[in-house]
């Protein structure tokens, strides 16, 4: 009998951002220009800024300085911080650093920053403008990834909301998924996705 495992190279079904990261590393290429729309602590920042290489631009945004901070001390770290343009102001104005149709991947970790204040959190309100904006910028065949976190006060809203933008792009040719644990006895972590057509 073939295991989990053997299909999908995990021991145990994959977190959602781990899952966003294989789904993204198969189909990013050196030179591209993405977005990390909630850069955090840049771990994401990194995975993104890793897969577009030296020719690559990561655009990172992130309301709280210390998110912008942390991140950009990661990204030293590892010596490609040169990729990366960090902006610290609200996810919804990314169409104002990059050209329409330009973008091969934008992601959304949505929550709050770990080990920081947990009210400050990402809103449906400034989130549902931001993956316009993202919808703007994506050229065609690019991808749209948003790990949602129903878990937290606020979140189960904004996930639901997201959840019912997401699927309104499926009849407008995006191909529209959605990956996440059933049964638990916490509303779990998920991940969106959209393929914007073309």
């Amino acid at each position: 009998m073939t295991s989990h495992s053997q299909i999908t190279g995990w021991a145990n079904p994959p977190r959602p951002t781990e899952l966003a990261h294989r789904l993204l590393e198969d189909v990013l290429k050196p030179g591209d220009h993405v977005i990390d729309a909630t850069c955090g602590n840049g771990h994401d920042t990194l995975f993104l800024a890793r897969c577009v290489g030296d020719a690559g631009r990561v655009l990172a945004f992130d309301v709280q300085e210390a998110a912008i901070h942390s991140a950009k001390q990661l990204l030293q770290s590892k010596g490609v911080d040169a990729r990366v343009a960090f902006h610290c102001e609200s996810h919804a104005y990314l169409a104002q650093h990059t050209a329409p149709a330009s973008i091969a991947a934008v992601m959304f970790n949505l929550g709050y920053l770990p080990g920081a204040d947990h009210s400050i959190i990402t809103r449906s309100s400034e989130t549902l403008l931001a993956l316009e904006a993202a919808a703007h910028v994506l050229r065609p065949g690019g991808w749209l990834c948003v790990v949602c976190y129903p878990g937290h006060e606020g979140g189960d809203d904004e996930a639901a909301e997201v959840g019912r933008w997401m699927e309104a792009l499926a009849p407008v040719g995006w191909r529209v998924a959605r990956y996440g644990m059933l049964g638990t006895r916490r509303p779990a972590p998920f991940l969106l996705t959209a393929v914007k057509p073309g």
